[in-house]
C-alpha cells in the first residue's frame, strides 16, 4: 500500500483559507539551508538538489519495503523564512531553509545511504550542504493561500487577527511555508501555499 500525505495527514496538508490552530508533530526531514532572492538560480538549484535526495530516497525504500507501505508520496517543499538580521525585509536580505518531510517509517539511516548515493551518481556541490535533520513538534497556526507569493502579507494579516482573538502569542519572527504547488506550472493566482507559524 503506498503512503499518501495528502489523504493520511489532512489536518496538516488539507488546509483551508481561514486560520486554525494545528499541533504539528515532530517530523524527520532533509534540508538545505541559503539565503537571497528566492527567483534567483541558486535557491532553484538548492531545491533541485533536495528533491533528487527526496526521490533517492523514495526508489531505495521502494526497493526493500517490508512494512506496512511498499511506496510513498514524496512530501511538498517547504521553505522556512528569516530576514536576516538589522537588514530591512526585503527578497535579497531574506535567509531560508528548504525542507522535505520524510515519512516516520523511513530512518535516518536510509537517508544518508541514499544521499551518499546521490553524491556518487550525480555529483553536486550543493550535495554536500544536504542534511538530516529532525523538527520538533510545535503548536502553529495555518491558513492556505491561494495566489502569488507577493500577495502573502494580506493572509498574515488574518493569521495575526486569529492569533489576537484567540489571546495566543506568536513566538518566532519566521515562519514556514509549504508549496501545494508547481511554481513553474501553475499561474500566480493560482498557486496553493500553507503558510503556518509558532504560537502559545
Amino acid at each position: 500500500m503506498k503512503y499518501e500525505w495528502r489523504r493520511q495527514e489532512k489536518q496538516l496538508y488539507g488546509a483551508k483559507t481561514t486560520p486554525v490552530l494545528v499541533t504539528v508533530p515532530t517530523q524527520s526531514c532533509i534540508m538545505i539551508n541559503g539565503e537571497g532572492n528566492p527567483n534567483d538560480t541558486d535557491f532553484s538549484n538548492r531545491v533541485s538538489a533536495l528533491y533528487s535526495v527526496a526521490y533517492a530516497v523514495k526508489m531505495a525504500y521502494k526497493k526493500t519495503a517490508k512494512g506496512e507501505y511498499d511506496d510513498f508520496a514524496v512530501y511538498p517543499l517547504e521553505g522556512v523564512w528569516q530576514k536576516i538580521e538589522n537588514c530591512e525585509l526585503i527578497k535579497e536580505k531574506l535567509r531560508y531553509t528548504l525542507v522535505i518531510r520524510q515519512p516516520d517509517f523511513v530512518g535516518e539511516d536510509g537517508v544518508c545511504a541514499a544521499l551518499e548515493r546521490t553524491k556518487h551518481r550525480k555529483p553536486n556541490p550543493l550535495l554536500e550542504e544536504v542534511r538530516f535533520g529532525t523538527v520538533p513538534g510545535e503548536t502553529c497556526v495555518q491558513l492556505l493561500h491561494v495566489g502569488a507569493y507577493d500577495d502573502e502579507p494580506v493572509s498574515f494579516t488574518k493569521m495575526d487577527e486569529f492569533v489576537h482573538a484567540h489571546s495566543l502569542t506568536r513566538t518566532e519572527e519566521g515562519h514556514r511555508e509549504i508549496y501545494l504547488s508547481n511554481a513553474t506550472r501553475t499561474e500566480k493566482n493560482r498557486l496553493k501555499t500553507i503558510l503556518r507559524y509558532r504560537v502559545k
